[in-house]
């Protein structure tokens, strides 16, 4: 309904241009009328004059000149009152462009008097040929779609890839999307990638995130003194939430010492990494003034024969 509805519009319209454009080339002198009716291009009965292309490059310009003004009208008035996310924001702008753009093209298309209807019908089989050439682009562009209208991955959202790559979206576009990892580097993935793949998005419900850091500790330093130590050293971090507060949990028991995990809440998944940093540095300074001792691999020897035996064996392979 809607698909037809703007079929219909744009058949009303493409009249109304050519009205509009006639009327507007009569008025002009001789000499104007003369070079505006120079022909570029002609192939038979089609041809394409100076006017045409003038007519077409102001149809592009005003429709730069549309997104802008509803885009900032969009974000001044709707948006701000409505209080959208830019996700969103930047999700609604980018569809109204296409839309805006696919006008623009067919528009343009009818100024230059070129009839889709037998460019379609005379390359079916050409279009059947490239369409199962392009099954994977169809499938970013049906993806990008449903991003935008979906919303689960919005410009700014700090997601995780399935090859466990970490970035932030800088941008969502109609068949791919770019992701700006810690280090600065831009990545170009496929829509596709984030409608059929297990992604994570750090961001997606905007709430606090948990984190745990691990730390393996001697057998002989009391439990409950590695936890006070350990949470004393997130107390004072500013990007580590109060509430829910820290909590220490021994994990399991090594063959070397007792693995112990802080776990701890955050609103700053991006600087994550910087944050676990900053944590470890302070537990081992707590470590080191309250002689706790986080121990190297240890191994176990038995000799069955013995440690006599087993040193002269050590003897005669030093005199060889």
């Amino acid at each position: 309904m809607l698909g037809s509805l703007l079929v219909l519009i744009l058949w009303q319209t493409k009249p109304a241009i050519e009205k509009g454009a006639e009327k507007i080339s009569r008025g002009l002198p001789r000499g104007v009328r003369q070079f505006l009716d120079f022909e570029l291009l002609k192939i038979q009965s089609y041809k394409v004059t100076v006017f045409d292309v003038l007519l077409i490059v102001m149809l592009l310009a005003m429709a730069r000149l549309l997104i802008w003004g509803i885009s900032n009208l969009l974000r001044r008035g709707f948006f701000r009152r409505k209080q959208v996310d830019k996700g969103r924001q930047e999700a609604v702008i980018q569809l109204i462009k296409y839309l805006i753009y696919v006008i623009v093209i067919y528009l343009s298309l009818g100024i230059a008097d070129v009839s889709l209807t037998p460019l379609l019908a005379g390359s079916a089989a050409l279009l059947v040929g490239i369409g199962l050439g392009l099954q994977q682009t169809f499938n970013d562009l049906v993806s990008g779609l449903i991003l935008l209208f979906e919303g689960s991955i919005n410009i700014g959202d700090i997601v995780e890839l399935d090859n466990g790559l970490v970035g932030r979206v800088s941008e969502v576009g109609l068949r791919t999307s770019k992701v700006e990892t810690r280090d600065a580097i831009g990545i170009i993935v496929p829509n596709s990638k984030f409608i059929n793949n297990n992604i994570i998005n750090w961001s997606h419900n905007r709430s606090l995130t948990r984190f745990i850091i691990t730390v393996g500790v001697a057998y002989r330093n009391d439990p409950r003194h590695v936890e006070t130590v350990m949470l004393d050293a997130v107390k004072e971090h500013s990007e580590i939430a109060k509430n829910p507060s820290p909590t220490v949990r021994i994990s399991d028991f090594g063959n070397s010492g007792v693995i112990y995990e802080l776990l701890f809440w955050t609103y700053s998944a991006w600087r994550i990494e910087y944050i676990k940093s900053e944590v470890r540095f302070v537990i081992f300074e707590k470590f080191r003034e309250e002689k706790i001792e986080i121990p190297f691999n240890q191994y176990d020897l038995n000799l069955k024969k013995g440690w006599d035996d087993f040193a002269d064996r050590l003897k005669e392979g030093g005199k060889e």
